[in-house]
């Protein structure tokens, strides 16, 4: 991160090693620790990482939704991703970062806030080196998993942002639990 607390993930021009590697098959993902695990978002959908810093509380929200942002003039929810998968909620540190993903739905494009333990690094991951998500229950609903990559010799959970942050589970999750314990 930069002194200024933000990081742009978007706009630098690839290198030319990097585009070669992308054009073999592999993708770029965002890797970040959540309750000791390391979890990782593809790229594309990363739209900045931001210092943990004020977030406003709003009323009858999930208990997973921690409150709301100003970024630039627009408000931005956030989520605690670990309170979203079943975990306690997320103690803020030092490391503790808002990742900032854009998804899209219904044809819109929107961002939402993503609370995490720490960012890791970006990491160029090929095809060949992810799994299919598991078919056993497990933390998280697996369905939220896009697949199992292959990082280091160690298995790393790509998320399905768009499942994660989609619309449809804001409003089917957990309408009667409050933000009211979520400090």
């Amino acid at each position: 991160m930069t002194a200024m607390g933000a990081t742009e993930i978007r706009g630098a021009a690839p290198s030319p090693e990097r585009a070669a590697f992308a054009a073999e098959g592999a993708s770029q993902y965002l890797t970040f620790l959540l309750g000791g695990e390391q979890y990782a978002v593809a790229i594309m959908f990363v739209k900045e990482i931001i210092e943990y810093g004020r977030v406003a509380s709003v009323p009858m929200m999930p208990a997973w939704i921690r409150g709301v942002i100003n970024l630039r003039g627009a408000v931005v929810p956030v989520m605690d991703l670990a309170a979203r998968f079943g975990r306690p909620v997320s103690t803020v540190t030092r490391r503790t970062c808002i990742v900032v993903v854009e998804i899209a739905t219904d044809g819109e494009r929107r961002d939402v806030g993503v609370v995490v333990d720490a960012v890791s690094a970006v990491q160029d991951i090929a095809a060949r080196d992810i799994e299919p998500p598991p078919a056993m229950g497990g933390m998280i609903q697996s369905d939220f998993i896009r697949g199992m990559g292959k990082v280091e010799g160690r298995f790393v959970i790509i998320l399905d942002a768009a499942r994660v942050l989609s619309d449809e589970e804001f409003a089917t999750s957990g309408k009667e639990a409050t933000n009211e314990d979520v400090p």
